[in-house]
């Protein structure tokens, strides 16, 4: 039978669960000790592979744990313990080191194949919270994660105990990413398709307009001209260039307002040359959009012109552009 519960007791027992577990984990500093410190010097001499088993809701955070690993520089993937045991073991190498999750120590499906393990003669790492468990006992570096109590009211389902587990593993990712000078680079190469990997991967070649979309027009042509190749590109300027391609100067939409504001002479009177800014801020193909990004917001502008090392015009891009590829 259903039980209505007041919102008041609904946020006592929430705030209980966070108490609980805020414990188990704080408890967990205590426990950084020579066997952790042995568990990251098996890892970092791991010529292979870090094979992550678990089974039931240790498996899911073992899983986690994986990714978390794979993600900061240390090659790892997850393994069920009971697919093992009917051929997945074959994934486990001599060169690998296995990491397994049991809050009991005595999962039987990783009992089973901890024979096999052993002849291998691969490391073993384990995370348990009873040290005297059968796993505890054959792991060559034992990480106690043990907790006080569950969260669970009924002490039943793993609540602290996964959370424990998941932020040790956590710990563990962390000083292998530190020990092995893991940089931004390194992690945006694992992500390039989130936000960080964009910011820091992305180069200014791989977002500039090129050839034939590149607004561009002489400095003998009309402003008519101009305006025209600004609307036609998009960009909201256009490049003024001299006969070899060399960037000689930049006009842009904005440009042209001021010029009607300030009642200058009639546009058919004017050359691009006549008005254009001379001292135009280009930068080069190779540069990270980042930088392209940082020296937009600097300048105050929303386009760039891109030029090679000689200062030949070779591609544009404006504010747009990076907004579409979320580098903004």
């Amino acid at each position: 039978m259903q039980r209505s519960l007041d919102s008041e007791k609904l946020q006592r027992l929430a705030q209980a669960v966070l108490e609980t577990e805020a414990a188990a984990v704080s408890a967990l500093c205590a426990r950084i000790d020579e066997a952790f410190v042995r568990a990251c010097q098996f890892m970092l001499a791991c010529e292979g592979r870090i094979v992550v088993t678990g089974m039931g809701k240790s498996g899911h955070i073992g899983d986690k744990i994986a990714a978390t690993l794979a993600s900061t520089g240390t090659p790892a993937f997850f393994v069920h313990p009971g697919e093992a045991s009917h051929g997945d073991l074959g994934m486990i190498t001599p060169k690998d080191v296995v990491l397994a999750l049991s809050n009991s120590g005595e999962t039987e499906e990783i009992l089973t194949i901890l024979p096999i393990i052993k002849r291998l003669g691969v490391p073993l790492i384990a995370l348990t919270g009873n040290p005297r468990s059968r796993l505890g006992k054959a792991a060559d570096a034992h990480i106690d994660v043990s907790v006080a109590k569950e969260a669970c009211p009924l002490g039943l389902a793993p609540t602290a105990s996964t959370t424990a587990a998941l932020a040790m593993g956590d710990a563990l990712a962390v000083a292998l990413l530190e020990s092995r000078g893991f940089t931004e680079e390194d992690f945006a190469r694992s992500h390039p398709a989130g936000s960080l990997g964009r910011r820091l991967l992305l180069r200014i070649e791989d977002l500039m307009h090129t050839e034939a979309a590149i607004p561009r027009v002489s400095a003998e042509a009309s402003l008519s001209d101009a305006l025209l190749e600004i609307s036609r590109k998009g960009l909201g300027m256009t490049c003024v260039v001299d006969a070899q391609g060399q960037l000689q100067g930049i006009f842009t939409d904005g440009d042209l307002r001021r010029l009607l504001d300030h009642g200058e002479l009639s546009i058919r009177d004017l050359s691009v040359g006549q008005v254009m800014h001379t001292k135009v801020r280009s930068v080069q193909a190779g540069i990270l959009a980042a930088e392209a990004l940082r020296i937009m917001d600097e300048q105050r502008i929303n386009a760039l012109p891109v030029t090679d090392e000689h200062g030949t015009l070779i591609g544009a891009l404006n504010m747009h552009d990076m907004l579409r590829a979320g580098v903004v």
